[in-house]
């Protein structure tokens, strides 16, 4: 006859160990899924530059532009300057460049960029991506 107690529940190091390991997965994961959701807010300014887009590119196809000058907003059929929203500065097209900005909201996304550069004023129109936002990945 023995009087030994069976044990129940976990030791102290085992806990610290599970610990440990969600620490270590949370901290693995957090930059990835940081990424993910600025990336699917910048959606948003992608979204705002699509309809100017177009506009550039039915009336090269009009024949609307000599240069790359005459491609400004509130021109040739192309819609005036999109006014800020609560993220978004605005859209401005100038040149034939396409571009909006990030407000500073105090987010990883303040101030970033992305702007659509026509290649010509003749039809095709061919786009180039850039601003901060190429950089980051955002876009």
């Amino acid at each position: 006859m023995s009087n030994f107690k069976k044990q129940q529940g976990f030791t102290l190091i085992e806990l610290m160990i599970v610990t440990l390991i969600i620490g270590v997965l949370v901290a693995l994961a957090m930059p990835a899924y940081n990424s993910y959701r600025n990336e699917a807010r910048f959606t948003e300014a992608i979204l705002a530059i699509g309809s100017f887009r177009q506009s550039v590119a039915v009336a090269a196809q009009a024949g609307k532009f000599s240069a790359l000058a005459d491609i400004d907003a509130g021109t040739n059929s192309i819609p005036p300057g999109q006014v800020q929203t609560a993220t978004l500065h605005g859209v401005d097209v100038t040149d034939g460049v396409i571009t909006v900005t990030w407000k500073a909201d105090g987010t990883d996304l303040a101030g970033v960029t992305f702007t659509l550069t026509a290649s010509s004023a003749t039809p095709p129109v061919d786009w180039t991506l850039g601003g901060t936002c190429v950089t980051l990945g955002y876009c």
